[in-house]
């Protein structure tokens, strides 16, 4: 009886310690019916990854008091967001203190101007004071600095204060009030003319030009987060970095000294002979097209050197602005592309122990040593940074309101920059995926490190708010890859099946709140990509944040009536679109060629499983073309085909709806049947973001059957 007493204590500690720490109990599948508990052996691998000691019993007791200790110790939290600036400072005394208090604050905005006043206030139960300050700092980050005595006792303490905006700008105020049709593409499938085998910085210029032809009022792009360009590591939402961008992407021939230098038009030209092979691939060869690229960059970067750093030209100039808006980030990851290339792509958990340290004497004196080739790859950032800002630029310029309409991925990849430049913040030992649905019925595991969230809002949130601004830097919108992950995260024990696995809890109202302040500033729009299985607090909260949500026609149909919900029922605060980057095209849609695909690798294991699916697929194609018939997009005495005229109907559909966003995939115009990805699916059973697409810019920019896949005559019908 005295063991189960124990054994019940030990248990509960345990519960209660994953409840502080976040760990979510239970949660409801996709299905809205099954609520799956959290495993206790979940519980202890998760609170050892984020630095518990849950190794015994006592081990889990002695965790959770000096986490109590630590909350009851602290007099202010070392963060607080809030929407309202006069909203009372809230500190907690040490024990023994009553009676009344005298206080000191000093308040530092972002701009380093100093207030500070004093007072006295009485001691509330729990030994707690609260504060209204006079002056209430306005928007933006400030830095608060308390000073409370009683009875001679005196207590201090220290927070960062962000004042943030109540709501996301509104559409209306970037829109002028007039819904807008924008198409999405994947950069790097892009195949042109001129490129050097995967779709770059030119091609978007070029993209720009025939959306504002059409009447476009946007581009929206994977992510362009910096990838190690080989092997395996190529997903646009497993980057090295999502600080920094993939250099891939660089025009060569558009970097300013490549008219300056007769070396770099002569490298060139003595790899023209294998850009031919590259352009007229099926798929994108990453290493070999960085081999091509390599060379002609590291001859226009000596002339960069040689011309313009570290003197007064313009670009000289714009060059040492650059660095010193980028700091020592840009500096660690340019350290670490050299380091990376030094140790030949092993895993920097694998390099010598000294180098594993950023700040380290050994990295110190690494970057020295290798100044010229650690400059390089900052050179690179600048350029690529440079090309995107001319293009935003430029397709504002030609009358696109929003111009780029970038993404940000959910995390970033165990061995890459981001977790060697931000120690102590991302987890070892889990990693970010989804629980069991029936696209995976054993779970996704994304094979992405999470972050600790207590370790994030310690630090002030300096990686969310870097994160932001890079994000939102050079584009006129974002999408936040998978929002529900502001909100709580599905963490899978290292060693575990998906099934094994379980939420976590984030900081949601600070997140959004941070990245409300910085869209602001940077004037965009932002769209949570919220699929899947939604926890129920999370529509009110987007829409009390006024953040678009994301709607997908495949998700939008109604099973009981037999056909897709109707244009009008959309909401407005949206963008919308037929499918995304993991989902079947349109053509592929309807000729069940994903189901083809999927059975053929494997990822729909058994033949009634396939037979299920064709038989869903059916009926959906079925829901779909009654749809269009009922809306008056489809004569009733037609079957639907695969074609132009059924793709331009689905656009047509999708216009009518009143968001203030819909979006046209490339893919879906152009008539691919090919994904650019598999979710779920190893890369040597399908080669997952390699795929280019089959129609080349200039072809998707003259055809006929795209046109007729826009469904209008040259120019957008605004939705109704």
């Amino acid at each position: 009886m005295a063991r189960r007493r124990s054994r019940d204590r030990g248990r509960r500690a345990l519960r209660d310690l994953a409840d502080r720490a976040g760990i979510i109990a239970e949660y409801i599948d996709q299905t809205g019916r099954e609520r799956r508990a959290t495993k206790d052996r979940t519980r202890v691998a998760l609170l050892a990854a984020m630095d518990y000691d849950v190794s015994t019993d006592e081990a889990v007791a002695r965790s959770l008091a000096s986490l109590r200790a630590e909350e009851e110790g602290r007099v202010l939290a070392p963060i607080r967001v809030t929407t309202d600036a006069g909203d009372p400072i809230r500190c907690r005394l040490p024990r023994g203190w009553s009676s009344r208090a005298e206080w000191e604050l000093e308040i530092t905005d972002e701009r380093g101007r100093v207030t500070r006043e004093a007072g006295r206030s009485g001691i509330r139960p729990r030994r707690r004071i609260e504060i209204r300050p006079r002056h209430t700092p306005g928007l933006g980050y400030h830095t608060l600095r308390l000073t409370v005595e009683a009875r001679g006792a005196v207590a201090e303490g220290r927070q960062r204060l962000v004042v943030v905006p109540p709501r996301f700008i509104d559409p209306q105020t970037i829109l002028g009030g007039e819904r807008v049709v924008g198409l999405t593409t994947n950069l790097y499938a892009l195949r042109s003319d001129r490129n050097l085998g995967v779709g770059d910085i030119g091609d978007l210029r070029a993209l720009s030009d025939w959306a504002a032809q059409i009447g476009a009022a946007f581009i929206g792009v994977n992510p362009l987060h910096a990838l190690r360009n080989k092997g395996r590591a190529i997903s646009p939402y497993g980057p090295v970095s999502r600080l920094f961008r993939n250099v891939i992407y660089l025009d060569v021939e558009a970097v300013p000294e490549y008219a300056e230098r007769a070396d770099a038009r002569a490298a060139f030209d003595r790899v023209r002979p294998r850009i031919a092979e590259l352009r007229n691939a099926t798929h994108i060869d990453y290493e070999k097209v960085m081999s091509v690229k390599r060379p002609v960059l590291e001859a226009l970067h000596r002339g960069f050197v040689e011309r313009h750093r570290d003197r007064d030209t313009p670009r000289g100039r714009e060059y040492a602005a650059y660095l010193e808006g980028q700091g020592e980030s840009l500096d660690d990851f340019a350290t670490w592309c050299v380091l990376d290339e030094s140790e030949e792509g092993r895993p920097w958990t694998k390099w010598p122990a000294a180098l594993r340290d950023p700040k380290g004497a050994a990295v110190r004196a690494f970057r020295e040593r290798e100044r010229e080739r650690v400059d390089f790859h900052r050179w690179l950032q600048f350029e690529v940074d440079r090309q995107l800002g001319e293009a935003q630029r430029h397709a504002k310029s030609i009358g696109l309101p929003i111009g780029l309409y970038q993404d940000l991925a959910i995390g970033a990849a165990p061995d890459g920059s981001d977790t060697w430049m931000n120690r102590g913040l991302f987890l070892d030992a889990v990693a970010i995926g989804a629980p069991p649905d029936p696209y995976a019925i054993e779970g996704q595991n994304w094979g992405l490190p999470p972050i600790n969230p207590h370790r994030l809002a310690a630090d002030g949130y300096r990686y969310w708010i870097a994160l932001v601004r890079a994000a939102l830097r050079h584009g006129g919108a974002l999408r936040i890859d998978h929002v529900l992950g502001l909100f709580r995260q599905y963490w899978i024990p290292e060693g575990m099946p998906g099934a094994d696995g379980a939420y976590v809890r984030f900081p949601a109202d600070d997140l959004l709140g941070i990245l409300a302040l910085e869209s602001l500033r940077a004037n965009a729009l932002v769209v949570g990509e919220d699929l899947g299985t939604v926890p129920p607090e999370v529509p009110p909260a987007l829409d009390r944040w006024g953040m678009l949500s994301s709607k997908v026609l495949y998700f939008e149909m109604d099973g009981k009536q037999g056909r897709f919900k109707p244009p009008d029922s959309y909401p407005r605060l949206a963008l919308t679109t037929a499918n995304t980057h993991d989902m079947p095209s349109i053509a592929a849609f309807w000729r069940e060629h994903d189901i083809d695909l999927r059975a053929k690798v494997g990822a729909i294991p058994t033949k009634r499983a396939v037979a299920k699916a064709r038989k869903e697929r059916a009926f959906a194609r079925e829901a779909l073309a009654t749809t269009l018939v009922d809306e008056g997009l489809w004569p009733a005495s037609d079957e639907p085909k695969p074609d132009a005229t059924l793709r331009g109907a689905v656009h047509a559909l999708l216009r009518r709806t009143p968001s203030w966003l819909v979006g046209l995939s490339l893919d879906d115009l152009a008539g691919e049947v090919e994904p650019v990805n598999l979710p779920g699916v190893p890369p040597d059973k399908w080669p997952s973001w390699t795929r280019r697409m089959a129609m080349s810019l200039e072809e998707v920019t003259t055809s006929s059957d795209v046109e007729r896949a826009l469904g209008v005559e040259r120019r957008w019908i605004p939705p109704r």
